[in-house]
């Protein structure tokens, strides 16, 4: 242990007793298992194409606008930061942070909604179900096993961040339900602590950092922010501090510096009084809690729940968002049903993965290559294959 490190905590996921992997494999005399779970996820190829999907501004609007790559990255650090306070395993929290949005299409939310509604005879589509099925089927890298053969705690995280599975007929549930054979993931409990970590982190990075993209891109100003849950009181000490300098880049990234550090600081005192009281003596302890154990307190949670609303009523549902993202369903729709109808518009390998299919699982298939497209390759595909495409502008 260096210098400063604190032994984890009983209730933290161990690296030595995991549960194992789909796989056996050997192991490695350099790396935990779950910190070959976050290279395998690193080095895999969604991973990459996340550096060209929309989180909320499609990418070729500005430079400066977040990703799912940054926003991925940003994730994983504050899942870090909470896991040390508590103790927990920081490299498990981590790497459910990296993959957390490995399923997400083209175009963020509103390549999800079109790719729902396309097979929505076909099962439907949810991104979280595709960050799975990515990591045990479709990620074909290695030679004994299709997938990433990730241990049995970074797969439980995966489907149960956002809590218990406890609708049979979820997207989630079916894939889950596929490694029945395998190993059981207890749908009906709680996830670790380093999976709630994870969620909560992914809460913090994408309010704040969605607030700057909306600063940056003029949809919000501080006047408006000052008057928002949550962050105004920020906004306010910040606006006092400054004198009245007017706003500039320093004073947006002071607002969401403080704001997180703010979040990350009641979480983790919160999670700690959760703690003193449940005393959770191993990991099942906190899956079988009944509630989450790693959460905001009453309060911060009531005031984000307001913020988030105002979020969308001011910047999701923007005209000028919503505008992009109209277009952007119509590009995704489209594709979809040209290489539905027609599986020789795909890539020869994928026409090949076609052929004698059920149309079911043809459908299936045809969501897997969509969904595996960046912004760009799907404006591209679309040239392609129609005289007329969106500009998303």
């Amino acid at each position: 242990m260096k210098p400063g490190e604190r032994a984890p905590a009983r209730y933290a996921a161990s690296a030595i007793a995991s549960r194992g992997r789909c796989h056996p494999e050997p192991e490695c005399p350099t790396r935990s298992p779950f910190q070959r779970d976050r290279d395998r996820v690193i080095h895999a190829t969604p991973f990459r194409r996340l550096t060209h999907k929309t989180q909320v501004f499609i990418y070729h609007e500005g430079d400066h606008y977040r990703t799912r790559l940054t926003h991925s990255l940003e994730v994983a650090q504050i899942a870090r930061t909470i896991a040390r306070q508590l103790r927990l395993d920081e490299d498990l929290a981590e790497v459910l942070a990296l993959a957390h949005d490995l399923g997400h299409p083209p175009f963020g939310h509103a390549g999800e909604r079109a790719l729902d509604a396309a097979m929505s005879k076909f099962g439907g589509f949810d991104h979280n179900a595709q960050s799975l099925r990515i990591v045990i089927r479709l990620e074909r890298k290695y030679q004994g096993f299709d997938g990433l053969n990730l241990t049995w705690e970074t797969l439980e995280g995966l489907a149960k961040h956002n809590g218990p599975v406890t609708d049979t007929n979820s997207a989630v549930a079916k894939v889950m339900a596929g490694l029945a054979a395998w190993s059981d993931l207890e749908p009906y409990t709680h996830a670790s602590g380093e999976a709630q970590a994870a969620a909560f982190a992914d809460d913090i990075a994408y309010t704040n950092h969605d607030i700057d993209d909306a600063l940056r891109a003029e949809l919000l100003d501080f006047e408006a922010l000052a008057q928002m849950p949550l962050i105004g009181p920020t906004v306010g000490e910040l606006v006092r501090e400054g004198g009245g300098n007017g706003v500039d880049g320093r004073l947006i990234y002071e607002t969401t510096r403080r704001s997180i550090t703010a979040m990350i600081a009641d979480i983790v005192t919160q999670a700690r009084s959760n703690l003193a009281r449940l005393q959770p003596g191993s990991p099942d302890d906190i899956r079988k809690a009944g509630r989450p154990t790693v959460v905001f307190s009453d309060d911060v949670a009531k005031n984000l729940g307001a913020l988030k609303k105002v979020m969308f009523d001011r910047v999701y549902r923007h005209e000028k968002v919503m505008r992009v993202m109209r277009d952007a369903e119509i590009v995704v729709q489209e594709l979809f049903e040209r290489c539905f109808s027609n599986p020789g518009a795909m890539p020869h390998n994928w026409q090949a993965a076609a052929e004698g299919l059920s149309e079911r699982r043809r459908a299936r298939l045809v969501a897997d290559y969509v969904a595996g497209m960046t912004d760009r390759y799907a404006l591209a595909e679309h040239r392609r294959l129609f005289d007329v495409t969106p500009e998303l502008r």
